[in-house]
Formats: structure tokens, C-alpha cells, sequence
């Protein structure tokens, strides 16, 4: 194989990936990330003097890790040290209207049959069958693959796998195929919400994101010292074998030469030349221009009524008290409908909005948290405007109120006056990941085109790949991750097709 020199801009968990895949095969790999430290998304902020993540805080699909470390002669089990969860999540509608779900299907089950009656339990283990089906049939065709259609997934699928397709669904939306199995509102709220795990509303997302369900209950675990190790431990690794870090250095163009690229030019002037250069950024970003006229044309331009998700978040060092917290919690708004419908279609923040609280000092047994004051990320869903409006005032007031509020009413209480509440903004996620509006996931997967519609990690252009949530397969943790474990691969087979 030939080696190369390849330049990767940002060190997201998809430019970590695929550093270490890229450097433990020989190649010279160079990342430039404008942040001080590695992660991207997956960062960590000071509030009271200690680390909270401040980005994602579920950690699924380990396989995808354990193979990554593993290529890479390593064990994920010593480099990270991860716990399973018996206790999924607890969610809320009320003071008094609580569910836990497990990892066990039988004690979610139970749970849900003690919580809405007996028929709303079978409709769980019969929903968590058609999540494992559709899992199970988009694995390898489409999550694995690095630039799948409709036409290569029938093809992929046969005459005997035409019925394994249609089962998944495609047409229906998240939201009427839940009908399917629940009967009770606030089980359709719950499940619907696996739909935001990609930035997307329930109400026009797929049926096919039921595959979520299956995801976890294959697995969720809690990363000691935080999600942002997981992005030490693969910088770590990169370096080990060779890679070259350069933080608060930014790419300005991706440069080309002779019809492909041919490295970079960073902000202070200074060129880097490279072989190949994956950029692990928004594609909202290159859409834009924001590294050079040149590689803008190699992904369409989003509209803004396309774009995913943004957020307002909290993170702050505070005390609770009342309901009873785990590591995950959910508390629900009393319209979801409404919900999304202020967020997708009126561009505004919600009313009443559903809020997540992660809190980072607890695990699922009560006995593992101390008392005192506690690492919280408060977060609820907001729409990716940023780059338009600016949310300050009293607007961002009274979302703040709101949300706080609602906490309240469902039995928890957060003592602001204990500890300063860092709080993030659409605009402020748009000045971190620039031309997004503060959008968190790249495009909102609505309407069943919508997943064939990411881009795939390699480009028209010679050279060129792209990674990142707003890549292909998707957004998230794990799917970041074989975004630039694709765009590695499919660099070294085109490197290796090069003639010297």
C-alpha cells in the first residue's frame, strides 16, 4: 500500500477515528483543530471548579469502540474505563407519574404493565421486536456501508429480504407507527423521543428510527471521568502511532491541485501539503465556504427549515433536592405536539418544553451519590436559528423560567443560587460549529429520503472525504465514529489506487 501524508481538520470523534485508523496504517497524519482540545461536540466545561460534559452523555453501540481499539492493538476494556446501566433512564409527566425503563426487557415490561396495564407492556416487548428487525436489517446495508441508496439496499436485501424491507417501515413516521404499540399517550411521548437522538421531531422522522430502542437495549454505559475521555483515549492512541496534533490552529482552505487537493492553508498563512485531507466538520460549514470556494460546491447547501435540532443548555455544580435523580432523566411537556410545532415550524423556543437532566455525580443506585452539590447538564430542545437570532433577553428569560419550572412541577428542585449555571444558546452553538444556526445533528431526518440524503464520506473531488455527525450514517457517538472509520478506509483504498 502506498502511504501518505493526510491532513484531517478537527478532532471530533469522527477525526479521531480516523487518525487512528490512518496513522496505525503508516500514514503521516496531521490534525488541526481550532479548540484547545480534542472531542468537538463531545467537550467538557468548568462549572464550580469541575468538569461537566457539555455535549453528549449517552455511550451506545460499544462494539463500534471495541473494534476501533482493537484494529488499533489496543483493549477498549483498559483504555476506557466504561459501566453498564441496569437502569436506563426515569422519566416524568408529574409529581406523581414517574417510569424507569432497564436495560432488562422483562423489567421494562413489568415496569410499563405497573405504569399504563398490562396490554401496553406486551405492546413494549412487541415494539422492542420490530426495533431489533429493523435493526437488524440496516446494520450492514446501510450503517455499515458507505454510501447506501434505496436502489442498493433493495438490491442488498434480494427477492427473500423485499419483506425484511418493508417491515422497517420507511414510509410511516415515527409517531403513527408508535400507535402501533401503545395506546397511552405518554408511551408514544417516551418512545417518540428517540427521534431527537438525531435531531428530528417524531411527528415527521421515520418509523425506522425505532431502531434506537434496540440500541440501548443492547447497551448503555457511564465513562468514568466523562465522555470526553473516550476522546483522550483515541487521541492517545493516534499520537502513540504516529499522528501530529496541532490545537488552536485553524484551517482556512482546503487547497487543490491538478484537478485534487493537495493540503491546506491554515489562518496564519502557513501551508500544509497533504495527499489527502478529510474534513471532519459540518457540512454546513464547507457548504459555505468557510474552507474556500473550491471544495464549496462538493455538498448542497442546507435550508434552514432542513436543518436538525439546536439547544438551550445549563450546565452548572448545584444542589437538588426531591425527586429522586439517576444518571438519565426525562421530564415531559404536557403538548409535545406543540413542542415541535414551536420549534420546527414557528423557528421559536417551546412554550413548555421536555427537559433532560444528566446527572453526572450519580449512576443507577442511589447509594453511589454522596449529597451535595451535583454536576448537572440541563438541557431542552430548541430550533437552530442561531445564525439569525441572537436569543438574548427576555426571551432566553423566560425560556430559562420555563424550564425550571417544569422541573418544579414534576417534584425536582435545582438550587441556581448554589453554583453558577453556564448556559449555552443557539447562537452560541452557531459561533462553536460555525454555518450550523446551532444546529447539533446537520440535516433533520424527515421524511423517509431523508437518511440517503447525507452526504457519504468521499468526495467528487479527488482527495477529499468528509466526517462528522452531519455525514453519513448519521448523528450520534457511535455513528460519528464509522463516519471516519468509512472515510479512512475508503482514503487508504484510493491512496493505495494512486499511481506513485
Amino acid at each position: 500500500m502506498r502511504r501518505g501524508r493526510v491532513a484531517i481538520v478537527g478532532a471530533g470523534i469522527a477525526g479521531l477515528v480516523a487518525a487512528v485508523e490512518l496513522a496505525r496504517a503508516g500514514h503521516e497524519v496531521h490534525v488541526f483543530e481550532r479548540q484547545a482540545t480534542p472531542g468537538g461536540k463531545m467537550r467538557q466545561i468548568s462549572a464550580g471548579g469541575r468538569p461537566i460534559d457539555a455535549g453528549p452523555t449517552v455511550f451506545t453501540m460499544r462494539w463500534v469502540f471495541e473494534r476501533i481499539f482493537g484494529d488499533a492493538g489496543k483493549s477498549f476494556s483498559d483504555e476506557v474505563q466504561a459501566e453498564p446501566l441496569r437502569l436506563l433512564a426515569r422519566h416524568a409527566w408529574s409529581e406523581t407519574e414517574r417510569l424507569d425503563l432497564f436495560a432488562s426487557v422483562e423489567e421494562s415490561a413489568d415496569a410499563i404493565g405497573a405504569f399504563s396495564g398490562p396490554r401496553e407492556a406486551e405492546g413494549f416487548r412487541s415494539f422492542v421486536a420490530r426495533a431489533r428487525d429493523i435493526y437488524n436489517t440496516l446494520e450492514e446495508p446501510f450503517i455499515r456501508s458507505p454510501q447506501p441508496s434505496p436502489i442498493s439496499l433493495a438490491l442488498s436485501a434480494g427477492l427473500k429480504g423485499i419483506g425484511d424491507m418493508w417491515r422497517i417501515s420507511p414510509f410511516s413516521t415515527l409517531w403513527s407507527a408508535l400507535g402501533d404499540h401503545f395506546r397511552d399517550p405518554r408511551l408514544r411521548q417516551l418512545f417518540g423521543r428517540y427521534a431527537t437522538y438525531c435531531g428530528s421531531s417524531p411527528f415527521d422522522a421515520p418509523a425506522t428510527l425505532m431502531l434506537v430502542a434496540h440500541v440501548e437495549q443492547d447497551g448503555v454505559w457511564i465513562i468514568k471521568d466523562g465522555m470526553h475521555a473516550l476522546a483522550k483515549a483515541l487521541e492517545r492512541i493516534a499520537k502513540e502511532n504516529g499522528a501530529v496534533f496541532s490545537y488552536d490552529t485553524e484551517v482556512e482552505e482546503v487547497l487543490g491541485l491538478a484537478g485534487r487537493v493537495s493540503g491546506v492553508r491554515l489562518r496564519n498563512g502557513e501551508v500544509v501539503e497533504a495527499d489527502s485531507v478529510i474534513v471532519n466538520a459540518d457540512c454546513a460549514a464547507v457548504a459555505a465556504g468557510l474552507f474556500g470556494a473550491g471544495v464549496a460546491s462538493t455538498v448542497s447547501q442546507l435550508r434552514r427549515d432542513q436543518r436538525s435540532l439546536s439547544a438551550m443548555t445549563w450546565v452548572m455544580n448545584a444542589r437538588t433536592e426531591g425527586f429522586p435523580l439517576i444518571r438519565h432523566n426525562v421530564f415531559f411537556s404536557g403538548d409535545y405536539a406543540a413542542e415541535f410545532d414551536d420549534i420546527f415550524r414557528r423557528a421559536r423556543l417551546p412554550r413548555e418544553p421536555t427537559v433532560y437532566v444528566c446527572a453526572q455525580d450519580r449512576s443507577d443506585k442511589a447509594s453511589d451519590f454522596e449529597g451535595g452539590p451535583e454536576r448537572l447538564l440541563v438541557l431542552v430542545n430548541a430550533p437552530a436559528t442561531g445564525d439569525i437570532d441572537r436569543y438574548t433577553g427576555a426571551e432566553v428569560e423566560e425560556c430559562e423560567e420555563r424550564t425550571f419550572s417544569l422541573l418544579q412541577r414534576q417534584g425536582l428542585s435545582v438550587d441556581r443560587t448554589s453554583g453558577t449555571a453556564i448556559r449555552t444558546t443557539p447562537a452560541d452553538f452557531n459561533s462553536l460549529f460555525p454555518a450550523t444556526g446551532g444546529a447539533l445533528y446537520g440535516a433533520a431526518s424527515h421524511g423517509w429520503m431523508a437518511s440517503f440524503s447525507r452526504p457519504g464520506g468521499k468526495t467528487r473531488i479527488p482527495g477529499l472525504y468528509l466526517a462528522g455527525g452531519s455525514v453519513h450514517p448519521g448523528p450520534g457517538v457511535p455513528m460519528a465514529a464509522l463516519s471516519g472509520w468509512l472515510a479512512a478506509a475508503q482514503l487508504a483504498v484510493d491512496l493505495n489506487s494512486v499511481r506513485t
